[in-house]
């Protein structure tokens, strides 16, 4: 039958399925239930494989939401052979992630990765077209998987067409396909298909139908059936074709009922699974043919060996028709015939349950524990919770969804997250129950929301449940309240209280958790302490992701920015692996941070635009605020400022309401950098004020010893020397009991430029300056200049040379142009230097092309980059003309130049 109204979408899904081209990855369409999504697939369907595409196919089911890469296993069924030619690592984990091999839990990335991998390779011989239907009902796993497919596959012969639900979330919805809203039928095209399917309707009928289905085509062709008078109740569109559908159902001959039954509630749609449920249910053999008469009434299409029905509404429809118990009857038969599938057999018997049932819920818990080790953090999640509701035990209930919740933080689920824990405290907890629920949630904002008088009972309940002999869960309450230090300001006393209760733990000081809450609560009354340590701790990194990124993190506290970018460097690998995506933006947040401290802009971009990405990815705005500020901050180092002025708006109206402080400080730092470097000294003055002024939001206990050198360039230029030298005089009292390098290195710049010599420009610049090629150029600088207008202009070139080549080198634009003005002013010719070759490039394109001046191979860096090694391939050959190379032999020998002058 020929679809109608639907001619401009037809012409669409033509174009692209008529041969996949670069950059046109595919579709989402999306419309209320029966709008005809399904039809227009049918369509693009038939259009692709009569272009010579390859068609594969995946429904989501709600029964199969709770079943880890069911989907996927779905989708990929038809080209698993391929699979045995994946590198090792795709390959095992793919297979562990379907349940087809054993291996270590899979990360996510991997996964997506190896489908990608196997995808790319299938359509090297013939162009794909891969179709995804009602993913609103697919498990989370297979819709991240084919989010993660979608949004690399753009330099493929491949294009994705996605079905989706009016309202109802899912990754696709932001994985760069292109948006197809279907609406209903206009009223002239209604009436067309309504007589094309029901000609002879009586008026009457005619045009109730017309107005009870409102254009929807399902309605349009299904109502004409049921509706035979006006004197029906008037019910919802979807109600009322349910209501039909069932209709249909109730008037089906035995054992047809009980066969469709058992159909509407079986996941996989296997006819031999069916038959033989409903056999041991009625007593007697069931053939296929009891199928027949659900097939005549169009509820179901029979297809080889397994049951499809027609619509999604008519699978829901049945079981909605029928008594409770009889559902669960139908239930229990199920999990009976699923005996090698305990995953199945569990869920089944959970909702055969009458009850609190702790052997079923014992199973359910079995099958968590299964889905995590195939990389189902979200499976994981709601078969806890479904062994929760199933619990007899309090105590068991609580654990169970506290586990759920801890699984949902480290995958970025929030409000589930919120919901769980709020549903465990329903019950009676006991103290390390508490301890947990109340860490739980610090992984998200860190409390920033929070009324600052939560910190200090945080430190209560910590040292209430340490009291109580839990001093694990008791050291996770005090992180949870360490980090609020970082984005809040709770103030000195509750600084000392949470300091005493750390100090009071059964913990070894050597402890990396007390080591970073120590930086994060005290981050100079125990700098040098906590220094020590980090210092130690720096030979071990590597053996654990996560620990690694909070030494990162305290490194950062405590002015250690080089230990900071070396931890934080070590735990985004790991981090990746586990698919650990809650924590993964942190550690890149404060990689991207230090890097722009110590001048590597070059390696600041891509962490900092990948953290961006995940933070909004896994509903972190903070983190997010964080990101960005540093990229306005990256931007405004490269004299990019109108750039610099959007993004650091943008992370403001993140962090502004909640006061998140170090978003706010480096906004402030990225706004004063630029209006340094167009010679606004008296707004960038205002800016970095901001920092060091306790009254002020931006104020950051932490960072703000990063910022004296910078605050003291454009004091001295906007004639604010007394007001700088009041900021000095407090820094160097606390510089005389805490070795922060941060601090020491910004104070001897200050003493430089408020009372230049040569005398203070040398010990600055003798100073330990190995790792800080920013610090060091900006030391340069200033020394050039003030030799300059002592007339000393001999002396002055080399050290405004030394510092234009360092800031050529870190692409510090505004920094580079200062000193070639300052070198013309005394007389040496200093011409504009070109853009460097990896300013051209975008984050991504900068990630590949320094993993290709490493001597990665394609395929290598498309593992390390969760990309298809032919995706690598197109990116390589645009990057070539645009750092003037022809093949990436010549590649190191670009960066390399500008790398070798960065110290």
């Amino acid at each position: 039958m020929p679809l109608f109204g639907r001619e401009a979408e037809l012409k669409d899904l033509g174009e692209l399925v008529d041969g996949p081209a670069a950059g046109r990855a595919g579709v989402l369409i999306q419309g209320e239930p029966g709008v005809g999504k399904s039809a227009l697939v049918a369509e693009a369907v038939a259009a692709a494989t009569l272009g010579g595409l390859r068609v594969l196919r995946a429904t989501g089911v709600e029964a199969e939401r709770n079943f880890a890469y069911a989907a996927l296993h779905q989708l990929l069924h038809p080209v698993r052979a391929g699979a045995d030619l994946l590198p090792a690592p795709q390959r095992s984990a793919l297979w562990a992630a379907l349940g087809l091999g054993e291996g270590a839990e899979p990360n996510a990335y991997l996964v997506g990765l190896a489908a990608l991998t196997l995808l790319s390779e299938e359509a090297a011989a013939k162009p794909l077209l891969i179709v995804a239907e009602d993913v609103q009902w697919m498990d989370r796993e297979s819709a991240d998987v084919l989010a993660f497919v979608a949004r690399r596959i753009e330099t493929e012969p491949i294009v994705l067409i996605a079905t989706l639900r009016d309202g109802e979330p899912s990754p696709l919805r932001d994985a760069g396909l292109s948006s197809m809203d279907l609406s209903r039928l206009p009223e002239e095209v209604a009436a067309e298909l309504l007589d094309s399917v029901a000609p002879g309707v009586p008026s009457p009928v005619r045009s109730r139908i017309l107005a009870e289905a409102d254009g929807n085509p399902l309605a349009l062709t299904e109502l004409p059936s049921a509706v035979t008078d006006s004197s029906d109740p008037v019910l919802p569109l979807t109600k009322r074709l349910e209501r039909t559908f069932g209709d249909r159902f109730t008037v089906l001959p035995e054992p047809a009922r009980t066969t469709l039954l058992v159909a509407a509630l079986n996941e996989t749609g296997s006819l031999t699974e069916t038959l033989a449920a409903a056999s041991a249910l009625l007593g007697e053999d069931v053939e296929p043919s009891a199928l027949e008469a659900a097939a005549e009434a169009r509820l179901i299409d029979l297809e080889a060996r397994t049951v499809s029905f027609r619509h999604p509404l008519m699978r829901s429809a049945i079981p909605a028709s029928v008594p409770i118990e009889e559902r669960r009857r139908a239930h229990s038969s199920l999990a009976k015939i699923f005996r090698e599938q305990p995953d199945r057999r569990a869920w089944h018997q959970a909702a055969a349950a009458t009850g609190a049932d702790e052997n079923v819920a014992r199973e359910l818990e079995n099958a968590a524990d299964r889905a995590r080790h195939r990389g189902g953090v979200t499976a994981a999640v709601a078969t806890l919770e479904q062994a929760a509701s199933l619990s007899v035990d309090p105590e068991r209930r609580a654990d169970r969804l506290l586990r759920a919740a801890e699984l949902a933080v480290e995958s970025g689920g929030r409000e589930t997250a919120e919901r769980l824990v709020r549903d465990a405290r329903t019950g009676e907890l006991t103290p390390r129950q508490r301890a947990t629920a109340s860490w739980l949630l610090s992984g998200f904002e860190d409390g920033a929301r929070e009324d600052l008088s939560r910190i200090a009972e945080l430190a209560r309940l910590a040292e209430s449940v340490a009291e109580d002999g839990h001093p694990d869960p008791a050291m996770r309450v005090l992180w949870g309240a360490a980090m609020r230090c970082f984005w809040a300001e709770p103030g000195a006393d509750t600084r000392r209280t949470l300091l005493a209760v750390a100090d009071r733990l059964p913990v070894e000081n050597s402890d990396p958790r007390l080591v970073a809450v120590a930086a994060y609560v005290a981050p100079f009354d125990r700098a040098e302490a906590v220094l020590g340590e980090l210092r130690g701790l720096a030979a071990a990194t590597g053996a654990d992701p996560e620990v690694d990124r909070f030494l990162g993190s305290a490194s950062l506290q405590v002015g250690a920015v080089d230990l900071a970018a070396r931890f934080s460097a070590a735990a985004a690998p790991g981090l990746r692996a586990q698919g650990r995506l809650g924590l993964l933006p942190r550690a890149l947040a404060v990689q991207a941070w230090s890097r722009v401290r110590l001048g590597d802009l070059a390696g600041a971009v891509p962490a900092a635009a990948e953290a961006a990405e995940f933070a909004k990815e896994t509903g972190q705005p903070f983190m997010y605020g964080l990101a960005t500020a540093v990229q306005a901050a990256i931007a405004a180092l490269r004299g990019e400022h109108k750039q610099a002025k959007t993004l650091a708006d943008e992370a403001e109206r993140t962090a502004l309401a909640a006061g998140a402080r170090p978003v706010l400080a480096t906004v402030q730092l990225a706004r004063g950098i630029a209006a340094s470097s167009e010679g606004r000294f008296d707004d960038a003055f205002a800016d970095l004020r901001r920092l060091f002024d306790p009254a002020d939001p931006a104020f950051q206990l932490a960072l703000r010893v990063y910022f004296v050198a910078e605050l003291a360039e454009v004091a001295v230029r906007a004639g604010q020397v007394e007001a700088l030298r009041g900021i000095v005089a407090e820094l160097e009292r606390l510089a005389v009991t805490t070795p922060a390098p941060a601090l020491h290195i910004g104070l001897r710049y200050a003493r430089a430029v408020l009372e230049p010599s040569d005398d203070l420009f040398e010990t600055a610049l003798r100073a330990e300056l190995d790792g800080w090629p920013a610090e060091r150029g900006r030391l340069h600088l200033a020394y050039g200049e003030w030799l300059r207008r002592q007339r000393r202009a001999v002396d002055s070139r080399a050290h405004l040379r030394t510092a234009r080549e360092t800031f050529d080198a870190l692409g510090m634009t505004a920094w580079a142009e200062r000193a070639r003005r300052e070198l013309r002013s005394v007389g040496e010719s200093s011409p504009n230097r070109g853009p460097d070759a990896r300013e051209k490039l975008t984050p991504h394109e900068l990630s590949i092309v320094q993993l290709a001046a490493e001597g990665l191979t394609n395929r290598e860096i498309g593992q390390r980059l969760y990309l298809s090694h032919r995706t690598v391939g197109t990116h390589l050959h645009r990057i070539f003309p645009k750092v003037g190379v022809s093949s990436r032999s010549e590649l190191k020998g670009v960066l390399g130049l500008v790398s070798g002058k960065d110290g």
